[in-house]
Parts: C-alpha cells; structure tokens; sequence
C-alpha cells in the first residue's frame, strides 16, 4: 500500500465520520473474542493441576503449545485471509474454538488436554488475524474519509480487547463455583453467540480488498527491511510487556512476601488501558509521527525497569516496597499504549497490495519469537545471581536499544 501516514494528525473542524457499520462489528468481534477466550484461561493451570494431576512441567509445557498453536501461527492465519477473504476464515475459526472449549471441558487425559488447546490456540491463529488486517484496512479507509486518525480505531479496537479481558476472568471466577467444565462450557458458549452473529452479519465480499493467490509474498516479506525493523521494535515491547507474567511477579513475591498483590497490579494496567488509551492515542496522534510516538512510548517501558532497578539495591520489603512495582505498572502500560495502536496502524503502509493479512499475521508471529527467545534468556539473567539492579538495568536497555531499529519513515 502506499504510505500516505507520516504526519501527525491535526485535530479537525469537521465532525467526525462515525464508524462504518463493519467496523463496529470488529470491534464487538475482538470484545467478545476476549471474553470467551480470558473466562477460561486464568483458570486452566490450576485445573490442569489440581484436577488432571499433571507435574508442573507439564503444565507448563501444555501452556507453552497453546501460545505456540496461537501467536506462532498467525501468519497462517493472515495468509489464508488473504486468499478466501476474512468472512471463511473467521467463521472457521470460531467453530474450531468452540469444539476446543467443548474437548478441554471433558479432556481428563494429557494427550486429549493437549489436543484440546492445540485446537484452542489455531483457532485464534485463523480469526484473529483475519479480524486485525481488516480492522487496520478499515482504519486506513476510515482515515481517507475524513473520520478521524486510524491510531483511533487501533486504539478503540485495543480498549475493547482490554475490557474482554477484564469482564471474562470475573465471569470465569463466578462460574468457577460450579466447575471447570461449566467454564469451559460458558467459552463456548460465547463463540457460539459470535459464530451465530458473524454468519448473519458479516459480508460475504468486502469491497476494496482483493483476493491473491496463496503463493508468494513470503520472499518480498522477508525483504521488507522497513516492515523487519517494525517487528523488531513492536516484538522488544511486547517482550517488555510479557515481564508482567514473569520479572514483575518475582519483584512482587520479594516486596511483599507473596504474590497477592499481583491481581491489584493486573487490574490497575487494564483500568488504564480502558479509562486512558483513547485519551493517550488522541494526545499523541496531534503531536508526534508514527516513529516519535513509538520512540516516546519504548522510552516510556525502559523507565519503567529503570524505576524499579534503582529501588532494588535498597531492598525495601513491605507496603511501601510495592511503589516501584507501581510505578513499573503505570509506566509499562502506557508505553504500550502509544506503541501498539501505532503499530498497527503502520502495517497498511508497508505491506504489498493484497497481502495485509499475511503482514498484520506476521507482524504477531514475528514478535512472538522475539518474546518467546527473550523469555527464556529473560528466566536466566533473573536466575543469574547477578546484583539486584542488573536484571532490571538490561530488560531497560531492551526497549532503549530498539528505537534504534525503528523505520526512519
């Protein structure tokens, strides 16, 4: 596509268009995608534990093969959209997830818990790319028309994820009390209702997006240095952002003597993402370029391990000690929150005509391995022995050192 999105926007005396009726859809689509998907997660270690009785390891393994299934596959996903159109590949996906939630609610063996969340993370790796390049399309169609800067949609799209994400662990815990299979069974219930509404509502040709052949297009990707550098400083972030789930609680368990404070911190970074990210995306689409506001927000991330590295040589234990952790939080999250949405908005103006799904796909595939290396090298420098600071002064330098790789255009 040709990019036509390189200056900050000014803010309009027109009135904004409103959202196409498509749009709006997706949106939906990605609140309730998140419902159904986050009522099962945050539960599924513990049952698979408790319930099935299998070794932490193995937990972990079972977990690891959902990410895999999921984010690693996403260009298969945005590849197939490209070629059959979002409508097949969308509804496909949402009949492979409801049978996945079906299975994980009665799988009582490894080998059926394995196949189950296999069939759980390829469903996402169909419908969510599909889903995303269409709303990055639709944003840049948007944008043409005079209804207001693409970051916008990005970001009303991410703010709607965020909120499935919030309502579908609090539904998964009230249905909890019954059982993990009524969980299980709530998820699937959720897709159905999706399923039912795509079917009815989503077109079955979306004018302006061409179809190509499945063949191709992998070469010119890999050549794209532009579209690489992007990956690389989207992938360093969400590296960052992953520490939520591996640095920041073992920062937590020090300061406070357990992990209970945890799901305080959780909710406080998806409060702000909901209250601030049309707010923040808004501010910054009237002041800063596309690679200023993605500069802005990695500097944002890498002061939020630079807060808690200086803390850490104190060794402040108690309530107190919590601060940094906070201050961790609140910078961490809105890093993100400049960088995603920008992100995202970015891929229409270097991916080859026809091939958003396939770029928007890899876009997710080629930050995950980033995320899935860094973790690793990540478990190690914290295991290091190293003085209290260094960890945290080199996950810092991470997202620093990225804005060097950024796109110049």
């Amino acid at each position: 596509m040709t990019a036509l999105w390189t200056e900050p926007r000014k803010p309009s005396s027109r009135r904004r268009a409103r959202l196409s009726p498509l749009l709006r859809l997706l949106i939906l689509t990605q609140l309730a995608f998140n419902t159904g998907f986050f009522a099962v997660l945050p539960f599924l270690s513990e049952h698979l534990g408790r319930a099935v009785g299998m070794a932490g390891w193995l937990v972990g393994l079972v977990l690891g093969l959902r990410t895999f299934s999921q984010q690693g596959l996403f260009v298969v996903g945005g590849v197939l959209a490209d070629r059959y159109g979002i409508r097949p590949v969308v509804l496909a996906g949402c009949v492979l997830r409801i049978a996945g939630f079906g299975w994980l609610g009665f799988a009582a063996q490894t080998w059926t818990v394995i196949g189950a969340v296999l069939l759980i993370g390829f469903a996402a790796a169909l419908f969510s790319p599909a889903v995303e390049s269409e709303v990055a399309r639709q944003a840049v169609a948007h944008e043409e028309a005079g209804g207001g800067p693409r970051t916008r949609v990005l970001a009303l799209f991410t703010v709607a994820g965020q909120a499935g994400a919030f309502v579908g662990p609090l539904l998964g815990a009230l249905l909890l009390s019954v059982d993990f299979r009524t969980v299980c069974l709530a998820g699937a219930g959720i897709f159905v209702l999706v399923l039912a509404g795509h079917a009815w509502l989503l077109p079955q040709h979306i004018p302006g997006r061409p179809r190509v052949q499945v063949r191709g297009g992998m070469g010119p990707l890999l050549r794209n240095r532009r579209f690489l550098a992007l990956c690389s400083g989207y992938g360093a972030c969400l590296l960052a952002y992953n520490q939520f789930y591996l640095a920041l609680p073992a920062e937590v368990e020090r300061a406070a003597g357990s992990q209970a404070p945890l799901a305080w911190l959780f909710a406080l970074s998806s409060l702000l993402v909901v209250t601030a990210q049309l707010p923040v995306t808004r501010w910054a689409g009237t002041r800063f370029t596309p690679r200023r506001s993605m500069v802005a927000g990695l500097l944002l991330v890498a002061a939020a391990f630079a807060v808690v590295a200086a803390a850490r040589p104190a060794g402040w234990t108690g309530t107190a000690a919590l601060l940094p952790a906070v201050g961790f939080v609140v910078l961490l999250t809105l890093g993100q929150m400049l960088v995603a949405p920008v992100a995202r908005a970015w891929v229409p103006d270097l991916a080859e005509d026809g091939r958003l799904g396939l770029y928007t796909g890899a876009l997710s595939s080629v930050s995950g391995l980033i995320v899935l290396a860094g973790s690793s090298a990540t478990g190690l420098l914290l295991d290091s022995g190293l003085p209290a600071a260094v960890p945290w002064l080199v996950l810092a330098a991470v997202p620093a050192a990225a804005i060097g790789l950024l796109p110049r255009r």
